[in-house]
């Protein structure tokens, strides 16, 4: 069942247009994998689905039900966010602040939630430690476990391995893979095309204001940007 519906979207920044008539399904249970040259407006895209940029033309229409307290977003980590002086269990709490309204506090079933979401990624040995102190790794399981707070059926994740040491990187494809096989669909950008094919159930390649690629993972294989870009093991 569709849960997004991206119809003739053209998208851009600062007067240029970075992609042009973009039309594609989302599903439910979806693992689609966004991949591109920089600059060719992968994080645009996501900023759009999320309704924190406006579209120059074309629509994303929800459905299934889907509201914006059902999204739940990883961004990239700044250094400053590194350097959060919170508890675990503070940062991973703040992902259900949409859900609070004018409420000063959380209530039980969002305590629950938080303490849920770390016991599933692996972190709730870690609810007391400052966040600041952990490892780059632990960071992103955290905030992985905070986006579950705000997600009830999306996952956004813009470049969630990036800075991570292959263990780590490795350990966080997987957890991925667990969360979309237990009813999350996942909409993921993504550098690294060997990991895309690997985990990705969909794949949306954009190039430079175009997509160069839409569908399924294996239509994606035989295709020329699949050929060019996955038979290379990377992009160009």
């Amino acid at each position: 069942m569709p849960q997004l519906t991206c119809q003739n979207l053209t998208l851009g920044y600062e007067g240029k247009t970075v992609v042009s008539d973009l039309s594609f399904v989302v599903n439910t249970g979806d693992y689609l994998c966004i991949v591109g040259e920089n600059g060719s407006g992968k994080s645009t895209l996501m900023r759009a689905i999320l309704k924190l940029k406006t579209p120059t033309s074309g629509q994303i229409v929800p459905s299934d039900g889907l509201t914006p307290n059902d999204i739940g977003y990883l961004p990239q980590q700044t250094v400053i966010q590194k350097d959060f002086p919170a508890s675990v269990r503070e940062v991973v709490r703040s992902g259900c602040l949409n859900r609070c309204g004018l409420r000063p506090m959380y209530n039980r079933a969002e305590k629950q939630m938080a303490e849920d979401n770390m016991q599933k990624l692996g972190v709730a040995p870690l609810a007391r430690r400052c966040y600041r102190e952990l490892s780059g790794g632990q960071q992103q399981r955290i905030l992985l476990a905070r986006a579950l707070c705000a997600a009830q059926k999306i996952l956004l994740l813009d470049e969630p391995v990036a800075g991570l040491d292959p263990k780590a990187t490795a350990d966080m494809y997987e957890l991925i893979a667990k969360l979309n096989k237990d009813g999350i669909t996942i909409i993921m950008i993504s550098h690294d095309v060997a990991a895309s094919v690997k985990f990705a159930s969909h794949i949306l390649h954009i190039g430079r204001q175009s997509a160069l690629f839409v569908g399924t993972k294996e239509d994606y294989l035989k295709s020329d940007a699949g050929r060019v870009y996955a038979g290379a093991g990377g992009e160009k």
